[in-house]
């Protein structure tokens, strides 16, 4: 969750009256789905399915933005900026380089954007502008694996892809702009288009893959990189769909070629090139020591527990909940998605009261007699109930200063239990003492050396995660469930 001037992207500005009126479902699915950046992703995210304006940094110049610009700042906001790290950043510009020349536009030049987010992800613009963020290479085991990802996302530009879905998703948008909100037959042919543009993405997926798979093993490397790295964001995506914390895997699902489809089609595609370098050591020795997850600055999670060091503030969530801290806001849910949890951050006028703000018509079927003053960790807030079939909805809201905490706790079964977790969760919320804000320190990758006495759960068991290390630790290395490790072999762990 982002803390700086923007606060928590799409929902930092201050909501007007009809911003979420009539979106009573649309809420519910905002705090089981997340919010998924619009772009033009091809690896996890689908990117060209939704629109709209996000708050960007303020121009200190008179200068209009170009399109490009102003594309390259709304990620950069959505993804957590850019990760700087001179060694790394050296590497992919080198790789990106030896990619351009075995292209078949060795004219064409890349510039490629490490992004700080753990979210697994890789996109292009139209402009050769490549994204690549540090989940995805931290989750890569070798060069020819993150070569794979690169010269995938350079067979967009190449075949034009991106300025297609780019061109494809601006009418997508003046459709849903000019639509008629209650016209259901334009709702349902602007929901056709979009079936269209995720089918007509498929291909695309299909024919970047054996693009790039030319690319990588013309530049020489290994061409089996690119079912290597497509199987590791299978077992990935499937970790954390299994795990609660991801709930918006099915996006991709539903988008994109089936995961066993695409390793099937990239392998046929490897085939038919020959043996090339992994790269390995090299590789490894680049990423030893890249932050794993959240970086402390936009806040982080650890088991149940928020905690954001640059506000200075932290909260558990309920028993049984998993907590994913995104650029728009943090997600909670159970296994399931019910119930569900949504924590962001807005800053409302400086003479509106909680109460007022409660009411400026953000979420609508607020309960009669239901809005009650209280107090949270030491905070002045307000609370409310709501309903909306099949959901009925608990919001808390906690002043710090200008800023409101906007707590929105959804459940579709309404027992005094669920609600007295609900607020207890609210109430743990409390200042963090300098030394904690001080001590919190991003997890980190750290390569090691198999000894003969190590193992697959020793390994695992000394990973800084509070669960389900050993299917992480194997994520993480490209192990399948029966694979082990060797004396000699270097491995990846999450250090504090």
């Amino acid at each position: 969750m982002r803390s700086d001037g923007t606060r928590s992207g799409r929902s930092a500005r201050r909501p007007g009256a009809g911003a979420w009126r009539g979106a009573r479902a649309r809420l519910a699915a905002a705090l089981l789905l997340g919010l998924a950046l619009p772009g033009c992703s091809s690896w996890i995210t689908t990117l060209d399915d939704q629109t709209g304006s996000t708050t960007q940094p303020r121009r200190t110049v008179a200068e209009p933005l170009t399109p490009a610009q102003r594309e390259h700042r709304r990620i950069l906001a959505s993804y957590g900026g850019a990760y700087r790290d001179a060694k790394l950043e050296a590497t992919l510009a080198a790789l990106v380089d030896k990619l351009v020349a075995a292209s078949e536009r060795p004219d064409l030049r890349y510039k490629v954007t490490i992004l700080n987010s753990p979210a697994v992800n890789a996109f292009a613009l139209p402009t050769g502008d490549l994204y690549v963020t540090r989940g995805l290479i931290g989750l890569a085991n070798d060069t020819s694996e993150v070569a794979a990802v690169l010269a995938h996302e350079m067979a967009h530009v190449l075949a034009r892809h991106a300025a297609i879905r780019e061109d494809q998703a601006r009418r997508v948008a003046m459709a849903s702009a000019a639509a008629d909100p209650t016209d259901t037959t334009g709702a349902l042919a602007l929901a056709k288009t979009k079936l269209a543009l995720a089918s007509f993405s498929r291909a695309q997926e299909f024919e970047a893959d054996g693009i790039g798979v030319g690319i990588a093993s013309r530049s020489g490397y290994d061409p089996h990189g690119a079912p290597r790295i497509l199987a590791a964001m299978g077992r990935f995506s499937t970790l954390r769909s299994a795990s609660g914390s991801d709930p918006r895997s099915l996006d991709f699902l539903s988008s994109h070629p089936a995961t066993p489809e695409r390793i099937e089609n990239a392998l046929a595609n490897a085939r038919q090139h020959p043996a090339g370098s992994r790269d390995r050591d090299a590789f490894l020795a680049a990423i030893d020591g890249l932050v794993y997850g959240e970086d402390p600055v936009e806040g982080f999670v650890r088991g149940r527990r928020f905690i954001h060091p640059k506000l200075g503030f932290t909260f558990t969530a309920p028993e049984g909940f998993t907590l994913e801290n995104t650029a728009q806001a943090v997600l909670g849910n159970r296994a399931g998605g019910d119930p569900a949890l949504r924590l962001d951050i807005v800053r409302p006028s400086a003479d509106q009261s909680l109460t007022a703000y409660l009411n400026a018509g953000w979420i609508e079927n607020i309960e009669p007699g239901s809005v009650e003053e209280t107090s949270a960790g030491g905070f002045p807030a307000v609370t409310a109930t709501a309903k909306s079939a099949p959901w009925w909805f608990r919001v808390v809201l906690v002043k710090n200063g200008a800023e409101v905490y906007r707590f929105v706790f959804a459940s579709k079964t309404r027992t005094p239990e669920i609600d007295r977790a609900f607020r207890e969760s609210v109430g743990s919320i409390r200042r963090l003492s300098l030394a904690e804000a001080r001590n919190a320190r991003p997890l980190r990758l750290r390569v090691v050396t198999v000894r003969p006495s190590d193992t697959v759960d020793k390994l695992a068991a000394r990973m800084a995660l509070l669960d389900r290390q050993v299917e992480r630790f194997r994520a993480l290395n490209g192990l399948g469930p029966t694979d082990t490790v060797k004396p000699g072999d270097k491995v990846k762990i999450v250090v504090e």
